[in-house]
């Protein structure tokens, strides 16, 4: 775990976002559609010509990939990096990453799914926060069907705090209040990550977010015993789901909440249940990893973004 926190700068007007393609390949009308939002935010999209490569059921080769998510790290005109999609495949960049490119001036990195496996790394190992928010396909290609654009901007426009982070279906499973650094993502990621060099390590007193889609009961459960298992769960000082989407048994015998609830019946701190990030058929809300956050589980469940995430 790095002992420093390094927050990116606020982004403006006129900065340049740079699209890479870390894990699957992406539907190229989507993805002008995403360009056409960038541009709407103000921002000036580019890319490089191996963003459209290809390589079975990979956005290209890992190299590709990797050299790709460095170059934009390492030209200073560039002020963010946003992810193209998820899918499959980030876990490959990883070994093959030098550090060093990532101990200058840090960058905005935005993204989820399979996109966790980059920003665990960055975040816990690199000490740089990123943001569990929205990716060309699917999110920014739909415009505001497909991201919530005042989380986005309170956590990447603005250097204060985001504060309050809250929605109608967030839930509380057990009640309390926690405060601690903000990190997570996809359940099946996290829990891949275990007994490989770059196993998720979070801090003690973390707030962990756990995000998840289309698993069964059965499989989410597995997950989440095995992250418990491996002393993950012990280390956070409350926990926070998203919705779950899809996790379902087609017999529809129970719910998705309701497996939360028992999971998490022998929890230490308070739990909620229902945050739209990440994977969620609503428009998804933007989360910075690595900062202060702290948990409120009472009559009005909300998650409060306590320091600023940008510069």
């Amino acid at each position: 775990m790095s002992d420093v926190i390094r927050r990116p700068r606020a982004l403006r007007a006129g900065d340049r976002v740079a699209v890479v393609a870390p894990a699957s390949p992406f539907d190229r009308d989507e993805f002008e559609r995403g360009l056409v939002e960038l541009r709407t935010l103000g921002f000036e999209p580019v890319y490089q010509p191996s963003v459209f490569a290809r390589e079975g059921y990979m956005a290209g080769s890992a190299q590709v990939r990797a050299d790709a998510l460095m170059e934009a790290w390492r030209d200073p005109s560039i002020a963010a990096i946003v992810a193209a999609r998820g899918g499959y495949g980030s876990v490959h960049l990883l070994p093959l990453l030098d550090r060093s490119v990532f101990d200058g001036p840090p960058k905005a990195f935005i993204g989820y799914s399979d996109n966790t496996s980059l920003m665990t790394w960055l975040t816990v190992t690199c000490g740089i926060v990123t943001f569990h928010g929205p990716m060309i396909e699917g999110r920014f290609a739909r415009g505001a069907e497909g991201y919530d654009r005042d989380t986005f901007e309170r956590c990447l426009r603005t250097a204060a705090p985001a504060g309050a982070i809250t929605h109608p279906s967030i839930e509380v499973i057990k009640g309390g209040s926690a405060s601690g650094m903000l990190i997570g993502g996809t359940m099946t990621q996290l829990a891949a990550s275990l007994g490989t060099p770059y196993a998720f390590e979070p801090p003690e007193g973390c707030v962990l977010f756990l995000d998840e889609v289309g698993e069964r009961p059965y499989r989410v459960d597995r997950i989440y015993t095995q992250l418990r298992l491996a002393g993950i769960i012990d280390r956070a000082s409350a926990l926070v789901f998203n919705e779950l989407p899809r996790c379902t048994e087609p017999s529809g015998t129970s719910t998705v909440r309701e497996l939360a609830a028992a999971l998490t019946q022998d929890f230490h701190g308070p739990v909620l249940f229902g945050l739209p990030s990440g994977h969620t058929d609503g428009p998804t809300l933007t989360l910075p990893f690595g900062v202060t956050a702290r948990v409120e589980a009472e009559s009005s469940p909300t998650l409060f973004i306590e320091d600023s995430a940008v510069l």
